[in-house]
């Protein structure tokens, strides 16, 4: 889960990492308010969970309260990467001296983490990455050890930070580690860190990614969550715990491991050419328990998206037998026809393995004429493409 500005910064000052305060505020009214209350100059700055907000104009300086309101105005609502604005963040504005840039991330390819530091923050700082990569340091860490002293003290040096702020670069090290650890985050960064024209080392900005593995630690995560950019059928999905993704193609798709639905993805994608270019509607794992209540959670999140003209279901029988699946698939569809909710548009299964032969018969002779059977990966593929371009 990403965090906004506004919550990585709160969760900095938990951990004793120098930043601002700020109020975060839903109205042009209330950033005036808001920034009368600061006094003084202040920054407006849009909270979306996208970079490039600078450049798009979602950060703005305002001298007065009612330049607050202005500019608060023209924030709200502006589209950031196809991020609408619907928060703003509301700062006293900082005299900056120097701009500053670090992080720590999981270093999948690696299997540590990393460190990352650079004297030259800022915008560009993905442009620095690129243009002269020298310019930005990197630095392993140990997992078992993590940032002590010593570490911080490499990462400072690594990246060249004047002896001016090296006391404190070290320390805001030290404490971003903490913040890195014990939130249990696969990224934490700052960009700007920076410092004042007196001499203070401050994060102004902050960006963090929580694990949501580790969710079961940190039951308080669940009120950092925010839905206003979930679509209402992914929402829908995770009650039901639904591993769902939405996409924009017109073939529902049901299957039992990750691998074989991204698989699935990938084949009714390419058979789609043929017909229109037909693609996938959505990812949807069932996993290994395809019981009857699981499939019909699943058909009715699918068949919930008017953008569906039919479905592939694709099961390879492991643990859970096909004849159990099939069961699981007749059942669901007599479930959703008692809650007034019956299957309207066509069904193509592919079973295979475990018991695949008596999943067939089991769906042969329930006789829905709605569920077409078909033996091969890539032959359902193309059926269901060619049933969705029939109901386009």
């Amino acid at each position: 889960m990403d965090l906004y500005e506004y919550q990585a910064k709160d969760l900095f000052a938990q951990h004793g990492v120098p930043t601002q305060s700020g109020e975060v505020v839903h109205t042009p009214q209330h950033a005036k308010e808001a920034a009368e209350r600061i006094g003084g100059l202040v920054v407006v700055k849009a909270q979306v969970k996208v970079g490039g907000r600078g450049k798009a104009g979602g950060v703005k300086l305002a001298k007065t309260p009612q330049e607050a309101y202005d500019v608060a105005h023209d924030i709200l609502g502006l589209d950031i990467k196809g991020h609408i604005v619907h928060q703003v963040l509301v700062n006293p504005a900082a005299d900056i001296a120097e701009e500053y840039y670090v992080s720590y991330l999981l270093d999948r390819a690696n299997r540590t983490f990393l460190a990352m530091a650079s004297k030259e923050g800022g915008m560009e700082i993905e442009q620095l990455a690129v243009e002269r990569p020298e310019a930005l340091a990197k630095v392993a860490v140990d997992a078992v050890v993590g940032v002590d002293r010593a570490k911080a003290e490499e990462i400072c040096d690594a990246a060249g930070f004047d002896d001016s702020v090296r006391e404190q670069i070290i320390l805001v090290l030290e404490k971003l580690w903490d913040v890195f650890v014990k939130s249990d985050a696969t990224l934490v960064e700052v960009n700007p860190l920076v410092k004042t024209l007196t001499g203070e080392v401050v994060a102004l900005d902050g960006k963090v990614s929580l694990d949501e593995n580790a969710d079961f630690r940190h039951p308080e995560y669940e009120a950092l969550a925010d839905f206003t950019e979930t679509d209402p059928l992914e929402l829908k999905a995770k009650e039901k715990n639904l591993n769902y993704v939405k996409l924009s193609g017109s073939v529902g798709i049901i299957g039992n491991g990750a691998g074989l639905v991204m698989s699935t993805l990938d084949v009714v994608a390419y058979a789609g050419e043929e017909f229109g270019g037909q693609k996938p509607a959505n990812f949807l794992d069932i996993g290994g328990g395809a019981s009857a209540q699981v499939m019909a959670d699943g058909l009715e999140i699918i068949l919930g998206d008017s953008e569906v003209k039919s479905v592939l279901v694709n099961v390879f029988g492991g643990i859970t037998a096909c004849d159990a699946v099939a069961n699981g698939i007749v059942q669901a569809l007599q479930m959703l026809a008692d809650k007034g909710e019956p299957v309207t548009k066509p069904l193509v299964v592919r079973l295979d393995g475990n018991n695949a032969d008596l999943g067939r018969q089991i769906l042969h002779d329930a006789g829905n004429p709605l569920v077409e059977l078909v033996d091969t990966m890539d032959g359902a593929a193309r059926r269901v493409a060619e049933l969705a371009a029939q109901g386009a």
